[in-house]
C-alpha cells in the first residue's frame, strides 16, 4: 500500500481514484476496492477517435486509436509486472492479477501499442522490467509471451509473423 503522506489526492471514482505523487508530480490511478483476478474493473469507450497514436490513445486497429472514456482511465500507467489490461475487444479493464485497496492500477504499454508514441525507459523497478518501452511491433516474441496482450495486437503478431515467412 503506498504510503499516503507522499500522494495528493486528485479526483475519486468508482472503486479507484486518481492521486498526484508529491516528489514527481505524477498522476496514477488507484484501486479504492479489492479486486480480484479475472474480475472487470469498468467498461470504457472513447471520447474520441485518432489515426495516430499520442501518450493518451489506446491502439484498437491499425489506424484507430482511442481516447479513454471515462478519461480518469488515462491515469492508469505502464508496468512491466502489470495488474490491468484494456480488453479492447470487450471495452473493459481487466484484472490480471488481485488488486488490494491502495494498489496502483498499471498496464503494459505494448499489450495495446503496435507502435509508441513516445518510447521511454522504464523505471518500474520490477525484476521483469524490459528497459526501453516501446510498441509490440519491436518486442522480441518471448517478451510479448509474457504478457495477456489484446486481439488487435496478437492478430498482428501473426499477420508479421506471415510476412516473414513470405521473404
Amino acid at each position: 500500500m503506498p504510503n499516503h503522506h507522499q500522494f495528493k489526492l486528485i479526483s475519486s471514482h468508482p472503486n479507484c481514484e486518481v492521486k498526484q505523487h508529491l516528489l514527481n508530480e505524477q498522476n496514477g490511478l488507484f484501486a479504492t476496492a479489492p479486486f480480484s483476478k479475472g474480475d472487470i474493473i469498468t467498461n470504457f469507450g472513447s471520447s474520441k477517435i485518432v489515426d495516430t497514436p499520442n501518450y493518451l490513445t489506446v491502439q484498437v486497429g491499425e489506424n484507430k486509436h482511442i481516447h479513454l472514456s471515462p478519461e480518469y482511465l488515462q491515469y492508469t500507467n505502464h508496468s512491466c509486472e502489470p495488474n490491468v489490461l484494456f480488453n479492447t475487444s470487450s471495452m473493459e479493464l481487466e484484472c490480471l492479477t488481485d488488486i488490494a485497496i491502495g494498489d496502483e492500477l498499471t498496464f503494459f504499454y505494448p499489450a495495446t501499442e503496435w507502435e509508441i508514441s513516445q518510447t521511454f525507459n522504464c523505471h518500474c523497478g520490477k525484476p521483469t522490467c524490459v528497459g526501453l518501452i516501446q510498441g509490440a511491433a519491436e518486442l522480441p516474441a518471448d517478451i510479448l509471451n509474457r504478457y495477456k496482450i489484446t486481439d488487435f495486437i496478437n492478430a498482428m503478431v501473426k499477420k508479421y509473423n506471415r510476412l516473414l515467412l513470405l521473404f
